[in-house]
């Protein structure tokens, strides 16, 4: 199942670099194995945020607030969950053209 996700960070405002750095860096390197591993399709930036929308990839609602709850900020985050299916105009693209084109 896919899921549409928007996260909202909510870090302290007084943090130190010293410890926002490490926390940040954790949180991508997380992320990152997330890609890897299959669950984390897309990420996307709000601009001017720190907060994303993104498409994330679990058999269970349980496997995914397994993932979700296994990233460093999570305790950080305000989480909402969209699951989401194909749109009718994407089975037309793919019946008529084949794979939607890339980003």
């Amino acid at each position: 199942m896919q899921f549409m996700v928007n996260i909202v960070v909510r870090l302290p405002d007084d943090w130190p670099k010293e410890k926002l750095d490490p926390l940040v860096k954790a949180e991508t390197e997380r992320g990152m194995q997330c890609v890897k591993e299959g669950k984390l399709k897309r990420i996307f930036r709000i601009v001017g945020q720190r907060a994303n929308f993104s498409i994330w990839e679990a058999g269970t609602l349980e496997e995914l607030h397994a993932t979700l709850a296994s990233l460093p900020m999570h305790p950080y985050m305000d989480v909402r969950v969209y699951p989401i299916i194909k749109h009718s105009t994407t089975e037309a693209w793919e019946a008529a053209h084949g794979a939607m084109p890339p980003f």
